[in-house]
Parts: C-alpha cells; structure tokens; sequence
C-alpha cells in the first residue's frame, strides 16, 4: 500500500488539481468568476481537497478491493446563471476539467516514452508515468458518466431540450450517492468505465504512436 501511495500521490494530485482549476478558467472565460474570485482557480492542491471524495473514498474502496479507485475533489463553485449564454457554456465548462485529464494522460505518455528513450530504467518512474496515464484516464471516464453533478451530468443538461434538462438537473442534490450506489454494484465499471477507458487508451497509443515510433 506504501508503494502504491507513493506511485499514484503525485499523478493524483496533478489530476485533481488542474480538472478543478479547468472549470474554474473555463467559467472565468465564459463570464463566471465566482471561483476566481474564491481563490478556487489555482494550482494549489489544498484548495482542492476534499476529506471525503480525496482521502476516504479513494481509502475505502483499496480496503474492500475494489477493481476501480476513484476520488473526488472540492467542486469549482460555478454559478451558471452568471456565464453569457448558461445552456451552451455549462457544455464547455463542464468539458473542461475531463479535457485537461486527456492533455495530462498525453503528457506523462510522453513523459514514459521520453525515459525509455533516454534510457531510464528506474522502475519507479516509469511507473510513476503509467500510473499518471491511467489516474486521469479514469477520471476522465468517471467525470463523463451522465448524471449530474459530475461534468457528464451536466454536458446531458446543456444538450437537452430544456424540459428534459429540468428533469435531470433535479436528480443532482442526490446523484453522487447514485454514482457511488453503482460504483459499488459495478454497474458504473462495467458498463461504462471498462468501454470508455479502452477507447480512450485507443485513442491515447494512436496519438502517442509517432513518438513511440521514433523512440523506437
């Protein structure tokens, strides 16, 4: 477990931490600066924690084994009534934070491929590397799950028909405790997470395959 830790606390940290600083920017961009304003678009990680969704959680499901670990941070306040045109820009604040998962997984991907081309054996960095694509790829998978609030919840509300829209957005007060209902029942791992991370790992090799080539 200490060695776990100490591989996936650095690549955790940077995953949380810029997917919560991207919706803050994103909404900045937009016309909300709520989270400016709170000090919530930062880099600084202790902004971001939070004692159950970072630390419990992510605790709770390594003791019951769990086959996917997940975590949550402090959510960005974003106040959507503020952004120039909410039904629209909720879809691309809410793309941001996932977005930034993807441009981090591509990032320690090119990182891993740097140190074997550089020679580093160091297993412990290369794993570090790994740990770092896999971490974001699955907050990336977890994040788009359609049920607000989590960022797939609320790209569902912008999409439809306001009506509709109404309909989920009142499923948010109780819809992490679905999620985390699901997760348990391994609805969410096996008909969403397993699909959606193999088509993201896909499309991760194809991007990263000049390089991997090049090294090579």
């Amino acid at each position: 477990m200490i060695q776990t830790v100490a591989l996936y606390a650095l690549p955790v940290i940077f995953a949380i931490t810029l997917h919560e600083a991207a919706h803050g920017y994103a909404a900045r961009h937009f016309g909300d600066n709520t989270a400016w304003m709170m000090g919530r678009v930062t880099l600084n990680p202790l902004k971001h924690i939070d004692p159950f969704g970072t630390i419990l959680l992510p605790l709770i499901l390594v003791l019951i084994g769990s086959p996917i670990i997940l975590g949550a941070a402090k959510p960005v306040p974003v106040r959507f009534g503020n952004l120039r045109n909410p039904k629209r820009d909720m879809i691309w604040v809410a793309l941001a934070g996932p977005a930034a998962n993807i441009v981090m997984a591509l990032a320690w991907g090119v990182g891993l491929y740097l140190l074997e081309g550089l020679g580093v054996t160091e297993q412990f960095f290369l794993k570090m590397c790994q740990g770092g694509v896999l971490v974001n790829v699955v907050l990336f998978a977890f994040n788009l799950f359609p049920l607000p609030p989590l960022d797939g919840g609320r790209i569902l509300v912008g999409l439809l028909p306001i009506k509709q829209a109404m309909l989920v957005s009142r499923v948010e007060p109780f819809g992490f405790f679905i999620v985390i209902a699901l997760v348990f029942t391994g609805f969410v791992n096996t008909l969403w997470m397993q699909p959606l991370m193999a088509l993201t790992y896909t499309v991760l090799n194809l991007l990263l395959s000049p390089l991997a080539a090049l090294i090579r």
